[in-house]
């Protein structure tokens, strides 16, 4: 019997909207593209299942439209990869050009039969589209992984072929700028006397013509915003002490976004493989090795319960220490490996029903009466002791290297001083549980022993044991952000700075037996490094990295090894292994190489200048992929302007990667005031709020624009968030540079802030060091954007989390009232349920599809993307 045909015509009609500034009485056409190339997977001969005529409504061909025979990313075109259908018979994706008829298909004359056809559709702006198909036969279309239409279906006829091809199928697409797959499954039913070939054409309006839209076989694609939060990413890495395993956690977002899964890989260092994971386990904790044998331990969480497993490799066994504990915190191994020592939370008691009298000036957030202690259970018996209580929360520091001490900590309210808390450094005797208060006062961060010696390795602020810590000229009062690392003597109390004369700011610190050495990871300029202290010499020796941005490390205790996680600014995290002597790196897990492997990236390149006193100011430029520097560009400039650089990390909240695929120049710079650069230069953060960031940042741009004629200085942007939000806002204050600029939780009246913001008050003890509302009304006011709104004339768009508690969004609120009242273009945007940071999958989402339209309304002259998010009403 001669074979059946099926036809498909795709016809994709995309609508536009008038242009920024076009007459809106042109008139436009349709462009037709012929869709002649395709991805073609199958045909696959697919009887239909064993009884399926006694369903109520029967099994038919459209069933297998919609059953899923794979998931839906294993489906991604790729013509070295075979596919094995489950009767055994192999096929692979290959791409096929259609002829007079389209492309032909030849099915089974005795039973149903599928097929898969794909291909991408690069847009270089948002489009809005109509796609439709136009088949006998049924069919599913799915776009980015999500099903977009379903003709269930199938026209039956007795002349073989259809007139017109078939019942014409429409569905309406929104096309962001970039590259979408497009995936259709059709099944075809050789009962209905009709044919399997397939043809299409592209149809869109000239106004999305320049450049228009392509058809493509190629999946090389710019980042995006999904590639960005759904690929795996490795969170925290743990080497066992005998640097024989190494344990990563990693977590990746659930579809369709709301949740996530976390689980435990474990690998076999010397021959760098995976071998075991730890799967399905709810919410789960890092992976903390016991000093002794092959056993660690990780916490799992059901809502507000957690559970404390032991893993011992060696027998086999996986078992609960604790269970299901409520308000379980974090846990600790004594070195001696014979007990744990876990915090649990005390939820602290609530007024009156209606009322709340504050009991000090945190009693405004609402977990500050929580209070958590440490408890002690021994392993393997799971005998617990409860060791601190008291008014206040007691935090675990360390364990002694012989596992008879450990030192915790409290933080205490003191309005007397800055920063107006202090903190007690208490040592616990675990026999008598005597406690004795071994130091107290402000900037203290962590303590840690140094093993077989009496002495304490503390990090903390450069005032954290007066003036031995500063690093500045007299008179000058240090950024106490600015972390550095000291030695105490126990027996002496005598303290010792030894990160004085370096640059870079500390952030962690990690001992390693084996070497006798003391190892750090410090913020330096836009990078985070890897140091080794040479205590001999007194020198920190910077140890070569793979990657800009050193996030996580963990170093073994018997071999000269260490784990780490890190990223760069096109280099997505990965895990690696570092021989500490020969320091040397091999890549231990790599999990979002799969994600990104057809992910193009725009090059990265340093761009400096110097301010007015000489300093030099560092920057980096983000280039769009297929950069030509002979064309004009719309450029984004980027900053934060607090104590804290912009890092060479990949992603994060403002993901520079993602603008530059929109197609834009991302200029970043980091202005005066940033740990990482020496303590003079983030001294210039103290009782400045922002006025010499301000000028900075236009005058770099006014440089930058100089220095790269490829920029068009009439399409320039600028955002920040935060205290980068605040100097969005200040800026317009001060210049008319920027074509548009976007604020996400800035701050517009710096007293507001300082008075209701949960950390307003303290964080201003670091900033505004003894300048308070009352004696400095220049900073609080003058300096404030609220009081200078006439100022502004540059269109503003304004992003708040409406639960914030760090920046209030009153903050954002009245400035926008003061705009409008004065007529100015603002926009303002409150992303419900978000605090500070915009978690939660879907709205981040769209809070970043809200910062690119922004953007492009104002900076490309297109403002459909904006309108259709936030249409006129």
């Amino acid at each position: 019997m001669a074979c059946k045909i099926l036809k498909i015509s795709l016809i994709l009609i995309l609508l536009a909207g008038p242009l920024l500034g076009a007459s809106q009485d042109t008139e436009t056409g349709p462009v037709e593209l012929e869709i002649d190339k395709w991805f073609l997977l199958g045909p696959f001969a697919t009887p239909l299942p064993a009884l399926h005529r006694e369903y109520k409504t029967g099994f038919a061909v459209e069933g297998l439209v919609q059953f899923r025979q794979f998931e839906m990313s294993e489906l991604k075109p790729q013509t070295d990869r075979p596919f094995t259908w489950y009767d055994g018979s192999t096929v692979q994706w290959r791409s096929v050009t259609s002829g007079e008829n389209g492309i032909e298909m030849t099915g089974k004359p005795d039973s149903p039969s599928i097929a898969y056809l794909s291909f991408y559709i690069d847009v270089k702006r948002w489009t809005k589209a109509k796609l439709t198909l136009r088949s006998p036969q049924a069919f599913r279309i799915c776009m980015d992984g999500a099903v977009i239409g379903l003709k269930s279906r199938v026209d039956r006829t007795e002349e073989g072929r259809p007139q017109n091809g078939g019942t014409l199928y429409n569905t309406e697409l929104v096309l962001e700028t970039g590259k979408h797959w497009v995936l259709i499954k059709t099944a075809y039913d050789p009962s209905s006397n009709s044919g399997w070939y397939l043809n299409g054409h592209l149809h869109f309006d000239e106004v999305y013509n320049a450049p228009p839209p392509e058809i493509t076989l190629d999946p090389r694609e710019r980042m995006s915003i999904h590639r960005l939060l759904d690929e795996p990413r490795a969170t925290n890495v743990s080497v066992s002490p005998d640097g024989e395993m190494a344990a990563v956690t990693l977590r990746q977002i659930v579809p369709p976004g709301e949740s996530s899964e976390s689980w435990l890989e474990l690998y076999e260092l010397d021959k760098n493989r995976l071998i075991r994971t730890f799967r399905g386990k709810n919410t789960l904790s890092s992976v903390t090795w016991s000093p002794k044998g092959q056993k660690f331990s990780y916490t799992t969480y059901s809502n507000t319960k957690g559970t404390i497993w032991i893993v011992d490799l060696e027998a086999g066994t996986t078992t609960p220490l604790v269970r299901d504990l409520e308000n379980l915190g974090s846990h600790t191994w004594s070195p001696t490996g014979d007990f744990l020592i876990y915090s649990v939370l005390d939820k602290g008691k609530e007024d009156a029903p209606g009322v709340k009298r504050l009991q000090s000036i945190s009693d405004r957030q609402p977990f500050w009466r929580d209070r958590s202690f440490l408890y002690k259970i021994t392993i393997p018996d799971g005998v617990r002791q409860r060791l601190t209580a008291g008014e206040f929360t007691t935090s675990l520091n360390a364990i002694s290297p012989d596992g008879k001490t450990l030192l915790f900590t409290r933080t205490l309210e003191d309005y007397t001083q800055r920063p107006f808390s202090k903190s007690e450094l208490y040592s616990l005797d675990l026999t008598s549980l005597e406690a004795k208060l071994l130091w107290q006062g402000p900037w203290l961060n962590s303590v840690q022993w140094l093993p077989s010696e009496n002495r304490l390795l503390v990090l903390g602020g450069p005032s954290v044991f007066g003036d031995i810590g500063h690093d500045i000229i007299e008179g000058v009062i240090p950024n106490e952000y600015d972390t550095q690392a000291y030695i105490m003597d126990l027996e002496t109390m005598g303290v010792e700075c030894i990160s004085l004369n370096f640059d870079p700011a500390i952030n962690q610190a990690l001992w390693c037996e084996d070497a006798k050495c003391l190892f750090f990871t410090a913020t330096d300029r836009s990078c985070v490094r890897l140091y080794r202290y040479d205590r001999k010499r007194k020198i920190f020796i910077r140890l070569p990295t793979e990657v800009d941005v050193v996030q996580t490390v963990s170093i073994a205790q018997e071999k000269p090894l260490a784990a780490y996680i890190g990223s760069s600014v096109s280099d997505p995290g990965r895990v690696f292994l570092m021989n500490l002597n020969k320091q040397e790196t091999a890549v231990l897990a790599d999990p979002a190489a799969p994600g990104f492997a057809d992910v193009a990236f725009g090059n990265v390149e340093r761009w400096t200048f110097k301010n007015e006193e000489g300093v030099e100011i560092e920057g980096r430029i983000y280039y769009p992929p297929g950069f030509d520097p002979e064309q004009k560009y719309p450029c984004i400039v980027n900053y934060y302007g607090g104590t804290m650089p912009v890092s060479r990390s990949f992603g994060g909240r403002y993901p520079l990667n993602l603008y530059a695929a929109q197609g834009y120049v991302v200029y970043v710079m980091q202005p005066s005031g940033a740990i990482g650069f020496g303590q003079a230069f983030s001294s210039r953060h103290v009782n400045d709020w922002g006025i010499i960031v301000a000028d900075e940042i236009i005058r770099g741009v006014q440089r930058f624009l100089n220095a790269h004629s490829f920029v068009d200085p009439k399409q320039l942007g600028c955002i920040g968030a935060s205290y980068g939000g605040f100097m969005t806002m200040l800026i317009q204050t001060r210049t008319n540079l920027f074509t548009t600029a976007i604020a996400h939780a800035g701050i517009s009246s710096i007293s507001s802030y300082w008075g209701e913001g949960y950390w307003g008050y303290s964080y201003s003890a670091f900033a505004t060091a003894n300048s308070f509302p009352w004696n400095r009304k220049d900073l609080y006011v003058n300096q404030s954007p609220l009081f200078n709104a006439d100022k502004i004339s540059t269109p503003l768009l304004l992003l708040h989390g409406s639960a914030d508690t760090n920046v209030p969004l009153g903050e954002s609120t009245q400035l926008y009232t003061a705009l409008k009242l004065l007529g100015r273009e603002v926009e303002y945007i409150q992303i419900l349920d978000q605090n500070h940071h915009i978690l939660n999958y879907s709205k981040r989402i769209l809070w970043t599809k809200t910062i690119l339209a922004w953007f492009d309304r104002w900076l490309k002259r297109q403002p459909e993307w904006w309108q259709h998010l936030y249409p006129e009403r």
